[in-house]
């Protein structure tokens, strides 16, 4: 399949399952449709995770008993599948929070000097500077996503709070890069810049290579 073509598919995936999600907060008569909405990464990525594991058949077993304390708590969930919803979405933003902000503690190389590393070779002291202040930018950005997120869970209507997780986090996180990169260029002018997916699969691509 060919590389636009596949980004066009994961990208028309995560628009129609945020709008169909959306749906499902948006009334209190879509339990069940919102249940499975909810559950539906879970399983998916649990599927996945136990066909590649080495104890497949103890995985696949385990799914199949959550699978039947799943059906057993039915009802429960179709009540309040909202919090699956939000627990989702917390659980991602407290990982990537969590992923820039491990690597700015104990005199850790921050994430962004070592994706910077990866594509540029050692850096100027200016580069590591600034690849540090990225990455206190993102790991700041990401906890005032946690914090808007629960305070809009807890004080508002979900509905609201749907429109934020499923219409705005997204939009904002694209929006934090073009900015990153617009302030790259002016603060480095003298490097290449490369897209910031490009240093991420080299950095992925080099730690597997290293395992």
């Amino acid at each position: 399949m060919p590389k636009q073509v596949r980004w066009l598919a994961i990208a028309a995936v995560v628009i129609g399952y945020a709008i169909l999600a959306n749906y499902t907060n948006q009334s209190a008569h879509n339990g069940t449709l919102g249940a499975l909405l909810a559950l539906a990464p879970i399983v998916l990525t649990s599927l996945v995770l136990a066909w590649r594991s080495a104890q497949r058949t103890a995985m696949l077993g385990l799914i199949t008993l959550a699978g039947s304390a799943l059906w057993l708590s039915w009802p429960l969930l179709t009540r309040h599948y909202g919090w699956i919803y939000w627990l989702e979405h917390e659980s991602v933003q407290w990982v990537l929070f969590l992923t820039f902000a491990r690597t700015l503690i104990a005199n850790r190389q921050p994430l962004c000097s070592q994706f910077a590393e990866t594509l540029h070779g050692p850096l100027t002291p200016a580069h590591a500077r600034y690849a540090e202040k990225v990455t206190i930018a993102w790991a700041a950005f990401f906890a005032v996503m946690i914090i808007t997120s629960s305070w809009l869970f807890f004080m508002y209507p979900i509905g609201i709070w749907s429109i934020f997780s499923n219409f705005v986090f997204l939009p904002l996180v694209i929006l934090m890069f073009i900015v990153e990169f617009i302030i790259r260029q002016w603060a480095l002018p003298d490097i290449a810049h490369a897209n910031i997916m490009d240093a991420v699969r080299t950095y992925m691509d080099n730690a597997r290579h290293k395992h």
